[in-house]
């Protein structure tokens, strides 16, 4: 599906014993104690089937791609360009929309500079929402476009009519998250497009947090432009990808000059590769790709619908527990969400807080995430977020209450 959205009521199980004998650092402890892992938001743990693919491409295939017919380039290019096949049949989608980059923050950077700036004039505006990651701000700042941003609703929802009502003849691009990396909010984005379209608007989607918890099929989205990140999906940090409709990939400019990305080069002129290598200028990350189709392969073999399903199980778990912790506020309780709880506790700063947390094991994210204006919409300097992933189970939430307790009694 297009949209995440709550599990179904009959869903697959999983083995959580066998899931976690495959991420060997969940047995690493941490100041003695057992670790508890709720960072997931900001970087998830690798599995032993990426750790294998990284270490057997250094062992077996390292080399530079598409530049030398020796036998360690070709395996090396095989590889890189397997990934891209993987990747593409992951997202539903054809291997030449798929260009690698270092993630979603360069993706964003790339749709600003190559695509907005050549047809921005004084006074064109980007339409954002007021959940939105800060590198889904700055770069369309950074290219001279007005930011507007369409308010959140006390629960962390977005305003939906409001959103509607700031799309005006000034709307260039509409970006929008399709899961809040603060408030796990769930965005309509099937609608949003939809309603982008009878305006002739593009429409770029933030899909970082999404990826790993529900199927994104990019040929019927609707989208303009989609990317993510391999770092959410059990895949190495530093890569990522961007995909975009053709007819865009081809009217827009380079994004960076050099080796790989050119058709022809003279001291008078040069011309472009085709895509997505036009996108993909020196020495990729090769690594990281075939890290990253390693990873998908593991989400697939796990199934999604088995992953949605344990993760909204938690999450209802972790809500209701968390309630239960006198002078604890809930931020972001929109109806649909995915695994991610935010809060603050009455007269403790966060950072204390996850320092506490830390210390019985618990690794937590405290801090604005990001997300400065949304912390500014709910009048606070940060929040704890633990955020959840296939491998957290009951007992990392036992552990987060009891640790949360004993932080409330020295805080306070």
């Amino acid at each position: 599906m297009n949209d995440l959205g709550p599990a179904p009521i009959a869903a697959p199980t999983l083995d959580l014993d066998t899931i976690r004998a495959q991420f060997p650092i969940l047995a690493e402890p941490i100041h003695g104690k057992r670790l508890a892992y709720l960072d997931n938001a900001a970087t998830t743990q690798k599995p032993l089937a990426v750790l294998h693919a990284l270490d057997d491409y250094y062992r077996h295939a390292n080399a530079n791609v598409h530049r030398a017919v020796h036998e360690l380039a070709a395996r090396a290019t095989s590889r890189y360009e397997g990934a891209r096949d993987r990747i593409a049949a992951f997202f539903s989608t054809q291997r030449e929309q798929i260009v690698f980059t270092r993630g979603t923050t360069e993706s964003i950077n790339i749709v600003a500079r190559c695509f907005l700036l050549p047809r921005l004039s004084p006074g064109d505006e980007v339409l954002i929402t007021g959940m939105e990651h800060h590198s889904n701000i700055v770069p369309w700042q950074l290219v001279g476009a007005k930011v507007v941003a369409a308010p959140v609703l006390d629960d962390g929802s977005l305003d939906l009519d409001a959103w509607r009502g700031l799309i005006s003849p000034r709307t260039k691009l509409i970006s929008v998250v399709q899961v809040s990396n603060s408030l796990g909010t769930i965005n309509p984005i099937a609608d949003m497009i939809a309603a982008a379209k009878a305006h002739g608007i593009p429409v770029l989607v933030d899909g970082a947090q999404a990826i790993a918890h529900s199927r994104v099929d990019l040929s019927t989205l609707g989208a303009d432009f989609y990317c993510g990140s391999a770092h959410k999906t059990f895949g190495p940090t530093g890569c990522g990808f961007l995909w975009a409709r053709s007819e865009h990939y081809e009217s827009m400019i380079p994004w960076l000059g050099g080796g790989d990305m050119i058709r022809t080069v003279s001291f008078e002129h040069s011309t472009w590769n085709e895509v997505p290598y036009k996108f993909e200028a020196g020495t990729p990350d090769i690594s990281g790709a075939i890290g990253f189709a390693a990873s998908l392969d593991w989400i697939e073999q796990v199934g999604l619908d088995a992953i949605a399903a344990h993760e909204h199980e938690l999450l209802e778990y972790g809500t209701a527990a968390l309630a239960q912790i006198d002078g604890l506020r809930m931020i972001g309780t929109a109806r649909h969400k995915a695994g991610i709880l935010s809060f603050v506790i009455d007269q403790a700063h966060p950072h204390d807080v996850g320092a506490i947390l830390d210390q019985d094991g618990v690794a937590v994210r405290t801090g604005h995430h990001c997300t400065m204006p949304l912390m500014h919409r709910f009048g606070v300097p940060a929040t704890i977020r633990a955020s959840l992933a296939v491998y957290n189970g009951r007992d990392d939430i036992d552990q987060l209450a009891t640790a949360l307790r004993k932080a409330c009694r020295l805080l306070r």
